[in-house]
């Protein structure tokens, strides 16, 4: 359902057609040497998002690896949250995915925990084990180290589950460890807002 731009381009001619997409946008801008404020579009992505959660009667969690409950943060951050933001799960390691959101060990074993299988089973699992109508769930490398030729630094699965829908999408964002976790953040509540929009 959303397109990834993986990675970076070469071309500055290539930042106008990425307009529609902010938070790439905002990647490629600052790759490309430009001012931009990450953490002011993130914020401003949240404002929206708690807006129509309000309007739609509806209430987020959060399953995050990666991020290590930095989305949940900035949902928290803004007053009157526990309108929309249900609870957030940090399960960072192997096992905390297992036991917090019922994430098989196979699916771990034989995919990784940086996969669309997993991170699919984080969300599916983080509506099961909350009270909320949406979740967003985030798996990925923030780096420095960790990476490999198949999954390097910056790759990340972020995956968004309903009631009856799941979608979960890769990116390879660049960047040092702080800039991949709040490209992330950006990202993935934007692709919330898109698939709010939808419905």
């Amino acid at each position: 359902m959303f397109k990834a731009n993986r990675g970076v381009s070469s071309s500055k001619g290539d930042i106008g057609r990425l307009r529609s997409n902010r938070c790439q946008y905002f990647l490629f801008a600052r790759e490309f040497g430009y001012n931009v404020d990450m953490i002011g579009e993130s914020n401003r992505l949240v404002e929206r998002l708690s807006v129509l959660l309000t309007d739609k009667k509806l209430k987020i969690c959060t399953a995050e690896s990666c991020t290590g409950g930095l989305i949940a943060k900035s949902f928290t951050d803004l007053a009157g949250s526990s309108a929309w933001f249900d609870r957030g799960f940090v399960t960072y390691s192997n096992a905390a995915k297992t036991d917090m959101l019922g994430v098989p060990e196979s699916l771990i074993l034989d995919y990784g925990a940086v996969s669309e299988a997993v991170a699919a089973a984080m969300a599916s699992g983080a509506l099961q084990h909350s009270a909320a109508d949406l979740a967003i769930a985030i798996t990925g490398i923030a780096g420095p180290d960790g990476g490999s030729e198949e999954k390097p630094v910056g790759t990340v699965w972020i995956a968004l589950a309903a009631k009856e829908q799941l979608v979960a999408q890769k990116y390879q964002f660049p960047g040092d460890r702080a800039s991949i976790r709040q490209a992330t953040l950006c990202q993935a509540i934007e692709n919330q807002l898109r698939l709010l929009e939808l419905v």
